[in-house]
C-alpha cells in the first residue's frame, strides 16, 4: 500500500511537470515494437521500475541476457564505458549514472554510439528541469523555495553557458550538476545518432529507450546563446546562416524530425503546441522580438524584409520539387507572405499555395509585389494581431 501511493504521488507530479514542458505527445512507438526478443523482454520487465529497482533487476539479470551490458553509477567519462563494454557488441546498453551527473554528456554519448552497431539500443535516464523545479519546490518552504528555484536555474542552467561563467562552473562541479530540460535531452540524444522509440516520467526521472540509426552529427555543439545562428536554404539553394533570438530550449534543432513525425502543423507552418518553444520564446515570438537580428542578414543581401520563410533542410525536403525551384528563385524575407492572407494557412500545401501566390507575383513585378505585401502584412499585425510563428 505504502509502495502504491509513493508511485501515484510521483506519477501525478511527473504528469504536472511533464505537461509544464508541453510533452503530452509524447513518443508514439512502443518496445513492444521492438523485434529482438531479449530486448523487448528486458524493457518490458523494467518499464514500471525506480531507479534503486532497476539496479536491482540488472545485476540479478545481468548473466541471464548476454545481449544486454549495464554500465554502473561509477562510470563517469567516456573512457571508462569503452573499457567496461570492451569488445563485446551489446543489443542493448543500459547506462545507470543519471545524464545530470555526467561530466561531459555528448562525448559520453558519441563513445556509446561508437560502441554499438546500427540497431542496437541505448537505456537511459535523468532527472529534467522541471522535475528538479517541483522537487525543490516541495522540499524548501514558502519564501525561501523562490530563491533556492532561481539559484538553482542561475548556476546550473545558465552559468554553465555563458562565456564569463563557463570555465568557473567547470572547475568547481565539474559539470555533474548541471540541470537538462527534456528537449535537451532528447535533442542531444539525435544528436548523437539515436533514434528516440520510447520516453516516460516515472519515480521522479525521465527514462528513454534510443535506437542507434547513424553516426553522430558532426559539428560544434550548441552554446546556449540568446542569438542563434541557424543554417537555412537561401536563394540558388545556397546555404545562409539566419541571425535570431532563442526561442527554443538547447538542442531543439535536432529533434525537429522527430517532431514532425508526432506533431501536426498550425497555421503559419509551425508545429503546434510546440513543446521545444520556451517560456520566455513564446513572449519574443509574440512580440516579434526574436526576428530582429534578422536584420543583420538584410544588410548582408542573404535577405529582404517582404519574401518566403528561409527553411531548414528538413522543412525544405517537405515541399513539392515545383516549390523547391520556385523558392530558391528569390532571396527569402522577414515577412512572409502568409501573413498578407486574411485566413491563415492550415496546412502545408496551404502554405505552398500562398507562397506560390507570392513567387509568382513577384516574378512578375517585384517592387509593386513587395509594396503591396507589406502593406497588407503590417495591417494583419497591427489590427488582426497576427504574430511570429
Amino acid at each position: 500500500m505504502k509502495k502504491a501511493l509513493f508511485q501515484l504521488q510521483y506519477e501525478i507530479e511527473d504528469r504536472k511537470a511533464y505537461s509544464e514542458q508541453g510533452a503530452e505527445q509524447g513518443a508514439k512507438l512502443s518496445v513492444d515494437e521492438i523485434g529482438n526478443e531479449a530486448v523487448r523482454s528486458i524493457l518490458q520487465q523494467t518499464s514500471t521500475l525506480s531507479q534503486k529497482e532497476l539496479l536491482r533487476w540488472l545485476n540479478a539479470n545481468q548473466e541471464r541476457y548476454p545481449e544486454m551490458v549495464a554500465v554502473p553509477l561509477t562510470t563517469s567519462t567516456p573512457e571508462a564505458l569503452q573499457y567496461r563494454v570492451g569488445d563485446r557488441r551489446p543489443k542493448l546498453l543500459v547506462l545507470t549514472r543519471p545524464f545530470h551527473t555526467q561530466e561531459d554528456l555528448n562525448r559520453f554519448l558519441y563513445t556509446a554510439n561508437d560502441l554499438l552497431d546500427e540497431g542496437a539500443f541505448l537505456y537511459c535516464h535523468s532527472m529534467t528541469a522541471a522535475l528538479k523545479r517541483q522537487m525543490l519546490k516541495k522540499k524548501y518552504p514558502w519564501g525561501v523555495r523562490t530563491v533556492v528555484v532561481w539559484g538553482d536555474y542561475l548556476w546550473n542552467r545558465v552559468a554553465p553557458k555563458l562565456k564569463l561563467t563557463h570555465s568557473l562552473y567547470y572547475s568547481l562541479t565539474h559539470g555533474k550538476s548541471r540541470t537538462f530540460t527534456r528537449v535537451e535531452i532528447l535533442g542531444r540524444l539525435y544528436r548523437a545518432g539515436f533514434e528516440v522509440i520510447d520516453e516516460q516520467f516515472r519515480y521522479g526521472e525521465f527514462f528513454v529507450v534510443a535506437r542507434k540509426t547513424k553516426t553522430p552529427v558532426n559539428d560544434n555543439p550548441p552554446l546556449g546563446s540568446p542569438i542563434i545562428h541557424l543554417r537555412r536554404r537561401g536563394k540558388d539553394g545556397k546555404e545562409i546562416i539566419v541571425h535570431k533570438f532563442r526561442t527554443m530550449y538547447n538542442y531543439s534543432e535536432y529533434i525537429q524530425p522527430y517532431v514532425y513525425q508526432y506533431q501536426s502543423l498550425q497555421s503559419g507552418g509551425k508545429f503546434k503546441d510546440d513543446y521545444r518553444v520556451s517560456t520566455m520564446g513564446r513572449f519574443l515570438r509574440r512580440t516579434w522580438l526574436d526576428e530582429l537580428p534578422m536584420v543583420w542578414n538584410m544588410l548582408r543581401g542573404d535577405m529582404k524584409l517582404v519574401g518566403v520563410r528561409p527553411l531548414s533542410n528538413q522543412y525544405f525536403s517537405l515541399y513539392t520539387p515545383e516549390m523547391q525551384e520556385l523558392r530558391t528563385r528569390t532571396k527569402p524575407g522577414m515577412l512572409p507572405p502568409f501573413y498578407y492572407e486574411a485566413k491563415s494557412p492550415e496546412t502545408l500545401d496551404d502554405i505552398q499555395a500562398s507562397e506560390r501566390r507570392y513567387l509568382e507575383a513577384y516574378l512578375k513585378a517585384p517592387l509593386r509585389t513587395d509594396w503591396k505585401y507589406f502593406w497588407g502584412i503590417v495591417g494583419n499585425i497591427l489590427f488582426r494581431r497576427k504574430h511570429s510563428a
